[in-house]
Order: C-alpha cells, then structure tokens, then sequence
C-alpha cells in the first residue's frame, strides 16, 4: 500500500499529479472507497458527510474552491462506512477493499476514525493490502496513519484513553498549519506541539502533502511545511 497523506485534501497540481503517478492511470479510470468515518465525531459531521459527498462545497465550512474528494473525477466511487463493518460478514467488504484503486479517508477526530478502524477489522487488514493500492488521507485521515497524535488533537477520547493511533508511519503530523480560520494553528503553537512528540513531526498546510513508498518519505509542497526533530 502506497500512502498520500494529506492536509487539506487534493488542493493543487503537485498533489493531483502525485495522486495520478501513485495510481499509475488517470484518475478517470479508477475505482475509490470513500471513508467518511471521522467526521461523525464533529457536532456537524452528518450534514458535512452527506455534503461531500454530494459535491456541495460551495459555502462554508469549506475554503473557497474546495473540491471533496469524492468529486475529482473517479471511474467509480463506493461508501465504507467503518461502524457498519463489525455487524457484516467480513467476506462482503474485504474482497472490495482489497480490489479498489484508492481508499479515501476523511478528516473529522482521528482517534474516533482509529477507534471504528481497530474495531471494523480495516486496521489489521492495511498491512496486508496489494502494494499498488493507494491510501488518501485528509487530516485526521492522515494524522490517524502515525503513532500518536498529542493531546492538543484529542477530543473524542476512546474508552482505554491516550492519543494513541495506527503508527503506520513513524512520524507525527500537525495538520491545516496557518489556516486561517484556525487561529491555535500558528507555526509558534505548531513547534510547541511538535517539541513534546515522541518521533519527528511534519508541520504541514493545506498546499502539502507527504507521500510514502515502501517507507520512503516524500514531501509534495506549493505552500509551507517544516520537518521538527525534538
């Protein structure tokens, strides 16, 4: 599995033309699962789901001229909804997960999207799914990829606590740096973060993302970013 680990999402031409070699075909003639998981922990997140994945993103919360991920052009497009999965046979998802191009996982809580992960069954299976399928994140659908995320991230805590996730990759990332709406996101606030995390961190706006390939880390940027080594 080939990792694209996203802030905002696919929000330039460095980042789509990354996303086309990752697949290695147009992005027209590929099949994605969308997993909007995350984003039933937000206040909002069932009017947000149902909005991204109808395409209406023209007004707020969404930043001008966003595009959901679900709308930039796929051959086809399914739902996998992670707290659905335990009540289904395994055998009725599995087999399509495994054959997709891309998994697109959504921001919300990324300890929520971890928790519905671990218990859908989905985490166990990323390890072991086709090398030349893609995994998209978007924030939390990114941030849920690295060992742990720092308290200043947790909102839903899960029943055993900490800010524990995957730790699929062995960096941290402090997603939507500078944005404009999100004051606490400052560089300031985002080394202060990064100062008391474990492992290096990524500190990263919405114009970048981080691609990995067989553990090898590749920074795809038109805006501003920082790798932090404590």
């Amino acid at each position: 599995m080939k990792l694209l680990l996203t802030s905002g999402g696919i929000t330039n031409d460095s980042i789509r033309n990354a996303l086309v070699d990752l697949l290695g075909k147009p992005i027209a003639e590929s099949s994605v699962l969308y997993i909007p998981t995350a984003l039933h922990a937000n206040p909002n997140g069932p009017t947000m789901i149902a909005r991204l994945i109808s395409g209406d993103t023209n007004s707020a919360p969404f930043p001008d001229g966003y595009v959901s991920l679900c709308h930039l052009g796929w051959k086809s497009l399914g739902v996998l909804e992670l707290t659905a999965l335990p009540s289904i046979d395994k055998e009725r998802w599995v087999s399509r997960v495994r054959e997709t191009d891309a998994l697109l996982v959504e921001g919300g809580d990324p300890l929520y999207l971890c928790y519905w992960m671990r218990q859908s069954g989905l985490a166990d299976l990323l390890p072991e799914l086709p090398r030349e399928l893609v995994y998209v994140g978007l924030s939390a659908g990114s941030m849920v990829m690295t060992p742990s995320i720092g308290e200043d991230f947790v909102g839903w805590r899960p029943p055993t606590g900490g800010d524990t996730t995957l730790g699929l990759v062995d960096f941290a990332i402090f997603p939507h740096l500078d944005y404009p709406s999100m004051p606490d996101n400052s560089m300031a606030n985002a080394l202060k973060w990064a100062a008391s995390m474990p492992v290096p961190s990524y500190l990263m706006d919405d114009q970048t993302a981080i691609q990995v390939i067989d553990g090898k880390v590749k920074v795809i940027s038109e805006g501003q970013w920082k790798r932090f080594t404590a």
